[in-house]
């Protein structure tokens, strides 16, 4: 299976980086895993417009990128805990999915072209988190759903 993220701007933290770096090299014995990067629109003015263009222009590079089963991170997302996820990946897995493509959204999320165009929208809480530290956290989750899938006290 060919597992990427998806997702707007540049990574800067090095911390955030080194942990990434290493979830993507365990996840290696199980796919290959990749994380494509968009890039971010500035904005000159935070009013509702500008935003929502924000939104559109970032939403155009996401959707190109898609490859596919895709699941959005959305707020008003499904919730699922790590065993559903580990459930959902080997669903999609064993009903012939070999590109599974997660993404996320700038500081201002995702537009609605964007949702319309994923299969799935996870919601990993109803916290906000930076959209950096959520690559962390979601390559980590994917690692911990192949984990789950192969048996491992990984997840206990």
């Amino acid at each position: 299976m060919n597992v990427r993220i998806v997702c707007v701007g540049k990574l800067k933290e090095k911390y955030l980086k080194d942990g990434i770096e290493e979830y993507a090299k365990r996840l290696s014995r199980f796919c290959k895993f990749e994380i494509v990067e968009v890039s971010e629109e500035l904005l000159s003015d935070t009013s509702q417009k500008n935003i929502d263009n924000v939104k559109i222009a970032e939403g155009e590079r996401i959707i190109s990128k898609l490859k596919g089963y895709s699941i959005a991170l959305d707020l008003k997302g499904k919730m699922l805990t790590s065993e559903e996820l580990s459930a959902k990946i080997s669903s999609l897995k064993q009903n012939g999915v070999s590109n599974l493509t997660f993404v996320i959204g700038g500081s201002y999320g995702l537009s609605p072209q964007v949702l319309d165009k994923c299969d799935f929208s996870l919601c990993f809480g109803a916290i906000t988190y930076p959209h950096q530290l959520i690559r962390l956290v979601l390559t980590e989750q994917i690692y911990r759903a192949f984990m789950i899938e192969e048996g491992s006290a990984y997840h206990k």
